[in-house]
């Protein structure tokens, strides 16, 4: 059994917002091991990218801690903050804003090969040619400028800059989201190949289901900061257990015909992460939701599958009558 690499204990991430707190991430805990894949899904300002942002450390935590490879990396600063650099790198959702348009691809991928001089200056063209060979980019490429690049060309740029440093851990922010879906199947695809053969590990943040489905090993659900749901990545598509995960895996499109298939539709709107409703911060949207809902918030606990949890006072009671197209 692979050990963990990766350890998220109580982390916390409030912006101020006018003298206020916003909550972009509550209390939020997980494990990631060795060579796997741990998707992070969620609707738009969920706090799943804050997550990311302050694992890399490009954001501060307001509280609880990071472990990477057993070490606490939350206040790690000088050479030790450096360090981190090569183990843990990140894919940008926009492949556009996150390359400098000043430079040339060549000049993009031997930048942080100098900074962190992992290899001699006579070594770095070598292994820019390895990184084009690796993520199939053409090497006829690398004296043009990021915008005379396709979308899925500069996308590739980006995961040979994050894969430039030999990384152990590599968080991956929405990296296809932006991309055609044939491209998608593309980039997807290498990346599974290439975390075979150099053992990375992956944080997939997206909200794209079908996607996490495809290379996730693990996933866990956002909503509103928190973390409602996790389990193994085909046991939460057969059997979700939150109401929230429920509504999510209904709107994923499907070219199988399914008679019983529903579309959920929630009603009302996200709380505001300034103030989140006492109890669960998702009863205001839920069709099960009873009393209790609004004054005790559940805890993220076990259910009767194995390595699935839930954070529902009602995951196990079925009811009928659930809002639908």
């Amino acid at each position: 059994m692979n050990k963990a690499l990766l350890e998220v204990r109580e982390l916390k991430k409030y912006f101020d917002a006018k003298g206020k707190n916003l909550k972009a991430v509550d209390n939020v805990s997980f494990t990631i091991n060795e060579g796997e894949t741990m998707g992070l899904v969620g609707e738009s300002g969920c706090g799943k990218t804050t997550v990311g942002n302050v694992i890399v450390r490009l954001l501060p935590a307001t509280g609880g801690s990071v472990y990477f490879g057993g070490e606490n990396i939350t206040e790690a600063r000088g050479r030790g903050n450096k360090a981190l650099c090569r183990d843990i790198q990140i894919i940008f959702q926009d492949p556009y804003s996150s390359l400098n348009p000043k430079k040339t691809i060549r000049k993009i991928l031997a930048e942080p090969l100098q900074v962190q001089k992992t290899v001699p200056k006579n070594q770095i063209s070598a292994k820019i040619e390895q990184l084009c060979y690796e993520t199939n980019l053409q090497p006829g490429l690398l004296n043009k400028y990021p915008h005379e690049l396709d979308g899925g060309k500069r996308q590739t740029v980006g995961i040979a800059r994050a894969l430039s440093l030999d990384p152990k851990l590599i968080v991956c922010d929405e990296p296809v989201s932006s991309l055609d879906v044939s491209i998608q199947a593309q980039i997807i695809n290498m990346m599974m190949d290439l975390q075979k053969e150099k053992k990375l590990t992956y944080l997939f943040i997206s909200h794209d289901l079908s996607v996490v489905k495809h290379i996730s090993t693990r996933i866990k659900v956002m909503y509103l900061g928190k973390i409602v749901e996790e389990a193994l990545s085909d046991d939460l598509f057969a059997n979700p257990q939150h109401p929230y995960t429920k509504a999510l895996l209904s709107a994923v499109p499907s070219i199988e015909p399914e008679r019983d298939k529903k579309r959920i539709v929630l009603g009302g709107d996200v709380p505001s992460p300034i103030d989140p409703p006492p109890g669960c911060r998702f009863c205001k949207r839920c069709w099960m939701a009873e009393k209790i809902c609004s004054i005790v918030e559940p805890l993220l606990d076990k259910t009767s599958q194995k390595e699935h949890c839930v954070a529902c006072h009602f995951a196990d009671k079925q009811k009928t009558g659930m809002p639908a197209e």
